[in-house]
């Protein structure tokens, strides 16, 4: 009864002081349960019961949860010194700064730490303004960058942006995997242009092998930056160390974020090729953050890209979403009639379905049987799945069992309408 009270009482909470909207959606879906400890690829909600993780917080628990190499490194920074004085020098930052330069691709050197997604990329597209002159920056049709003003204008959906008009000047929207349109839209007035390797919230779009090459020509031809957001896509999600890698191509200014603080922590950062910090070499402090790359979170970061690069985790990806798209392309073959299709790198899959409907409906029936998804936020027919890097094979066995009966379920009631 316990259990049932502070449920109640968490849920009003959220009616009266968040969202009465965001507390009738979690009814809906039958998430009113209070989540209560997390540990690997596994929540355990207020009542005992347990989930396993196939969304991972939109890609930031590449780690799992509460990875114990990064929660006793942000433990030890913080009997040691939780936040900087921003006045003497930061070792966490600078180490981690370092080894960002390590392993991102190419001569991509110099990092800026903020708190999130959303501010790298507003960090980014400053940088690209500042280094070119120029105000012009292309983006995608149905490419999510974030939600604050400049990340916004970036964003390519209109629900997101139309209520914040006007937004900042300057952007232009194509579709994503559209070379020609890309070549008519980038001219020699163009900053940059800003592509998400792979479409994360517009449905995990995957595109042809020759788009990323041909952004970055096209961009060298007018002299424009190219950046790539890879905020849900970076850190081992695709099967790479970043997706760009797949297909051979380094960037003038890499956006990372949520699998970055390992879980435990929130940090993103834009990290750029040398010639492109050079205003910010002159000028240091044209772009600071009061909270960003503050020790607690550059050690959360610097231990959780050891474990990826020591436990091969971007591999592991590669191997593991091999099989189990492998697996979700069979069940799509089966059940063509609720799943029109199966996309996806490594362990970042996209279940596009065939009617919008039947999204809630396996939402419902998996996160009922414990099986944690959700669709993305640009096309809400698209089921997406995310776990771990570090899910154990009998779970993902568990998943596949768990979907399987849940889309069956889905035909037959697709075949009685």
């Amino acid at each position: 009864m316990e259990h049932e009270t502070m449920t109640a009482e968490t849920l009003a909470k959220y009616e009266q002081y968040i969202n009465p909207s965001m507390a009738r959606l979690f009814r809906f879906m039958g998430l009113s349960t209070i989540e209560w400890q997390a540990e690997g690829s596994v929540i355990t909600d207020i009542n005992g019961k347990e989930y396993i993780d196939c969304l991972g917080g939109y890609g930031v628990f590449s780690l799992g949860h509460r990875h114990p190499e990064v929660v006793a490194a942000v433990k030890q920074q913080l009997d040691m010194m939780p936040l900087s004085s921003k006045i003497l020098l930061d070792k966490p930052m600078a180490d981690l700064a370092e080894l960002m330069a390590q392993i991102t691709p190419g001569d991509l050197q110099y990092s800026f730490f903020g708190n999130s997604g959303t501010e790298a990329v507003e960090g980014a597209l400053k940088l690209a303004r500042l280094h070119t002159g120029r105000k012009k920056i292309v983006a995608t049709v149905n490419s999510f960058h974030g939600k604050t003003m400049g990340a916004l204008s970036a964003t390519g959906r209109d629900l997101f942006r139309e209520p914040f008009l006007p937004l900042i000047d300057g952007f232009t929207h194509v579709p994503f995997d559209d070379i020609e349109a890309l070549k008519n839209a980038v001219d020699d007035q163009t900053a940059a242009v800003i592509i998400e390797p792979i479409q994360g919230e517009g449905g995990i779009i995957v595109p042809h092998d020759d788009y990323l090459p041909a952004a970055r020509a096209i961009c060298d031809q007018h002299g424009a930056l190219l950046i790539c957001d890879e905020v849900q896509t970076g850190l081992g999600r695709t099967g790479k160390l970043f997706a760009c890698e797949h297909y051979g191509v380094v960037p003038d200014i890499l956006a990372t974020a949520k699998a970055l603080g390992g879980g435990v922590m929130p940090i993103g950062a834009f990290t750029a090729r040398p010639f492109v910090w050079d205003k910010l070499i002159n000028s240091p402090f044209l772009h600071t953050s009061t909270f960003g790359g503050n020790p607690l979170a550059c050690a959360a970061a610097i231990a959780a890209i050891n474990v990826m690069q020591r436990d091969k985790l971007a591999e592991r990806a590669a191997a593991v979403g091999e099989s189990l798209l492998a697996k979700l392309r069979e069940l799509a073959q089966k059940y063509p009639e609720v799943i029109k299709e199966v996309r996806g790198k490594g362990l970042m899959i996209g279940l596009d379905l065939t009617k919008e409907g039947v999204g809630g409906m396996l939402m419902n029936e998996l996160i009922s049987n414990g099986v944690l998804v959700a669709y993305t936020l640009n096309n809400p027919k698209v089921i997406r799945m995310e776990p771990p890097l570090t899910i154990a094979a009998d779970q993902v066995e568990r998943v596949l069992g768990v979907l399987t009966k849940a889309v069956a379920a889905a035909q037959e009631v697709i075949e009685d309408l």
